[in-house]
């Protein structure tokens, strides 16, 4: 009896222990090129599901949502622009309110331009690290909040790229009023 016991309460901790885990982290394998040089076509990440139930995506989150079309994998992109932001892109930069992005993890500067375009309440504006091969935001669609998936947390594999995943801020740019309490909805996400 009391072995059965033990089976039980130690089958019980590992249902509890996976389902946590299946909640709050996801892993996905990168896909496409869009992310070069950050992310290699092949790396296996692991995303964190939780981090956005109590704030809202910054600036310069890498971000793993289903694009708001149909598509066959989720994708992978950095958040440049955030609700109420204005975002250009002008002579090899991106502007965020009028002010150029220092954004030293890019493949290289984008060879197009986009005019100013304000980002509207519950989207976010983002854009590949591989600016000029990468279906993103510039292309004339933005990311809904429900859309979201969570933030890239680290990368596993190949164990060449173990590591955590480098988020910037963008401290040249300051938040619009109101933009530091962007808050989600119920844990749908």
């Amino acid at each position: 009896m009391k072995i059965l016991r033990e089976v039980v309460i130690t089958v019980v901790i590992a249902v509890a222990v996976f389902l946590a885990l299946r909640v709050t982290v996801q892993s996905y394998t990168v896909v496409m090129s869009s992310m070069e040089p950050t992310f290699q076509e092949g790396e296996c990440i692991m995303v964190n599901k939780v981090s956005y139930h109590s704030s809202g995506p910054q600036r310069g989150d890498v971000v793993v949502f289903n694009p708001p079309f149909e598509s066959q994998h989720p994708f992978i992109k950095r958040v440049i622009g955030l609700p109420g932001d204005t975002v250009e892109i002008e002579d090899g930069y991106v502007f965020i309110n009028g002010i150029p992005l220092e954004e030293e993890y890019i493949m290289a500067p984008p060879n197009y331009t986009m005019p100013a375009t304000e980002v509207p309440e519950t989207e976010y504006f983002v854009l590949g690290d591989n600016r000029n091969n990468s279906n993103d935001s510039h292309s004339g669609w933005m990311v809904p909040r429900d859309n979201i998936i969570g933030k890239a947390w680290f990368t596993y594999w190949p164990p060449s790229s173990l590591g955590v995943v480098k988020h910037y801020s963008y401290s040249e740019v300051p938040v619009l009023e109101g933009q530091e309490m962007v808050l989600c909805r119920a844990p749908g996400v």
